[in-house]
């Protein structure tokens, strides 16, 4: 049984959908959400050090979108608790934010670029499918 979803955004456009779903499905199932957002760390730092510190933008844009996401959960009725990271691997971000945050199911939306579009740009969805044990609702 599904307890809390983790719903992973980037601030971009493809962002208002994941939450609108996310948010959406937690009211049905009566749960609760964990939006996720990483920042890249700033030039030069390491991610994985405890101390690495963001670029100042990314990261109060990343808490300004978790802030859009709170709100409009709250609105909904829907129990919320935003994360944002520093990380250079996205995608093991977000397996490790599931795991830790008891999270029972991921639901990201992708692009869909294609064959040719992941070969260029790479795919955070399909690396996260191929690195969680959890479920993955993927919206396109």
């Amino acid at each position: 049984m599904v307890q809390r979803i983790l719903v992973p955004i980037d601030g971009g456009d493809l962002s208002e959908r994941a939450m609108q779903a996310g948010i959406e499905l937690a009211a049905q199932l009566c749960v609760a959400i964990t939006g996720f957002i990483v920042v890249r760390p700033r030039a030069g730092e390491v991610a994985d050090d405890p101390h690495a510190e963001p670029e100042p933008t990314a990261e109060a844009d990343a808490h300004q979108a978790l802030q859009k996401f709170e709100a409009r959960a709250a609105a909904a009725g829907v129990g919320f608790d935003g994360i944002c990271h520093i990380a250079s691997r996205v995608d093991k971000a977000i397996v490790a934010a599931a795991e830790s945050q008891g999270c029972d199911l991921i639901v990201m939306v992708t692009h869909g670029r294609g064959a040719f579009g992941e070969f260029l740009y790479g795919s955070q969805t399909k690396a996260v499918l191929a690195n969680s044990k959890l479920p993955l609702l993927i919206l396109k």
